[in-house]
């Protein structure tokens, strides 16, 4: 049996070199290709329609307009196929905030060809696959109280740690300078700090960013 797979990265040239990856293998087709998670859940549903499901969705985290994590959250409530999530991204809030969201897999973009391989198969099969380095961040998570970032805190936070100002922080989040001092104050309590660069430093130290 091939397994069906919509390939889902913003960078043209992972897509091809994935691409290229999964052709090698006789087993796993790529039947489609997104650019961002709200066109990916378009391809699926466009396939879906055509009798022609996929049985797997390989998913990037980071992406604009619409990210791996919202996707994921997406194809899950559309009962879709289920989501590989193949990132760079290693912090236990990506790692946790997938997870949540419904993601079978999670692994890092290093991950040797066959573990890949392997992956898209289980996840294809309905079963869980996670990298060691994911699993061991889950369960580090689990053994200690940790602080949750709402996924907009965890972006304006990613924000100010490169310096951003409010008016910064309002224009590029698409919000106004009182909500992001409201957001800041949240983040400011969870982390208990009373300054930016505090709040960088305990949300860098719990990988929270």
């Amino acid at each position: 049996m091939t397994v069906k797979v919509v390939l889902v990265d913003d960078h043209p040239v992972v897509r091809a070199g994935l691409g290229a990856l999964f052709a090698g293998f006789s087993d796993i087709e790529v039947v489609a290709e997104a650019s961002d998670g709200g066109q990916a859940v378009s391809v699926v549903q466009e396939l879906t329609v055509r009798g022609e499901a996929p049985d797997a969705v390989v998913m990037d985290l980071q992406m604009k307009p619409m990210g791996g994590v919202e996707a994921t959250r997406l194809l899950v409530a559309m009962e879709g196929p289920p989501v590989l999530v193949l990132t760079t991204f290693d912090t236990q809030a990506d790692i946790v905030a997938a997870v949540e969201a419904g993601a079978l897999g999670y692994l890092l973009k290093d991950a040797p060809p066959e573990q890949v391989h392997t992956a898209v198969l289980a996840t294809a099969r309905g079963q869980r696959t996670l990298s060691p380095e994911v699993m061991a961040a889950l369960v580090d998570r689990m053994q200690r109280p940790t602080v949750t970032l709402s996924a907009r805190e965890t972006e304006l936070l990613e924000l100010v740690s490169t310096g951003a100002t409010n008016k910064e922080l309002a224009q590029k989040l698409f919000i106004s300078q009182s909500t992001v001092k409201t957001h800041l104050v949240h983040i400011f309590t969870k982390l208990g700090v009373d300054n930016r660069t505090a709040a960088v430093a305990a949300a860098r130290a719990q990988n929270l960013i």
